[in-house]
């Protein structure tokens, strides 16, 4: 991970870290890890920022143990919650939407706009320079094809181990974990004995990423450093393809005044048909 880290850049000596943590072993893994790393570095902090999407049996055993991960490791954590944030939880929006019949769009779709809407809400409120995710190779692998499976060519360059500043309310992402497989984040939780909550989300069978994490891991099992492969692909792919991002420009929200790269962001665009 070190390697990762100074390889692409991805902090500063005196940052403010902003820790997206969500009760998950890959999360509590890089809190502990940059917490020991943190100690190092006198003039950086740490501050963890939790989202409650407010699914119901869920969300609220992920919430208990992020906090005493930061209460037992001594870090400032915030937490940002859709019911405060859009006066609905992520259970009240989907019960809506199924009771109006409308499927447009799955859980997963509204939960990753809003989900990320919030983590930038939360590293504002902390005053973070940086927001660090835990994605691992695993995850950024899934959300290339993702991307490719739906045309998304925008969003496929823009996905990146460390985001471009396009915005200055924006704050910019670095994903330490991005070139660990899944399993080894699995496997420095378990060997530092971590408490992480293994229960899946109710709505995750209902996204494509479930997919393409099948045929992702069936090709590695069949042809070994497939992840890896696909991976240092897009690496090379990507500068080709920044044409495309520039051309998506940003502009402040007519509704919210956040930044959007069309007259509505995407968050109000969902609130909106809440309505």
């Amino acid at each position: 991970m070190r390697a990762t880290i100074t390889r692409y850049r991805m902090f500063r000596f005196d940052d403010r870290i902003a820790v997206a943590v969500s009760g998950g072993k890959d999360s509590l893994s890089l809190l502990h890890i940059l917490a020991r790393t943190e100690r190092r570095h006198p003039k950086a902090s740490l501050v963890a920022v939790i989202v409650d999407e407010g699914i119901k049996g869920y969300r609220d055993e992920a919430l208990r143990i992020a906090v005493e991960a930061c209460r037992k490791l001594g870090i400032e954590y915030h937490v940002e919650s859709f019911k405060e944030l859009y006066g609905f939880t992520l259970d009240e929006i989907i019960a809506q939407k199924r009771q109006r019949g409308e499927l447009e769009l799955t859980s997963c779709a509204y939960c990753g706009v809003l989900r990320r809407r919030a983590l930038n809400v939360a590293a504002l409120a902390v005053r973070a320079d940086r927001i660090a995710t835990a994605h691992t190779l695993d995850d950024e692998v899934q959300t290339a094809l993702m991307n490719i499976f739906r045309g998304d060519i925008s969003r496929l360059a823009k996905e990146k181990p460390v985001t471009d500043e396009v915005h200055p309310r924006l704050i910019q992402k670095v994903k330490p974990l991005c070139e660990i497989p899944e399993r080894e984040s699995a496997l420095y939780a378990y060997v530092k004995g971590i408490r992480f909550q293994d229960t899946p989300c109710p709505y995750a069978s209902e996204a494509l990423r479930n997919d393409i994490r099948a045929l992702l891991n069936t090709m590695e099992e069949k042809h070994a450093g497939t992840k890896f492969t696909v991976f240092k692909a897009m690496e090379r792919i990507r500068p080709a393809l920044v044409d495309v991002a520039k051309n998506d420009g940003f502009r402040d929200c007519a509704e919210c005044g956040e930044p959007a790269s069309s007259e509505l962001c995407k968050v109000c665009e969902m609130i909106r048909r809440m309505g």
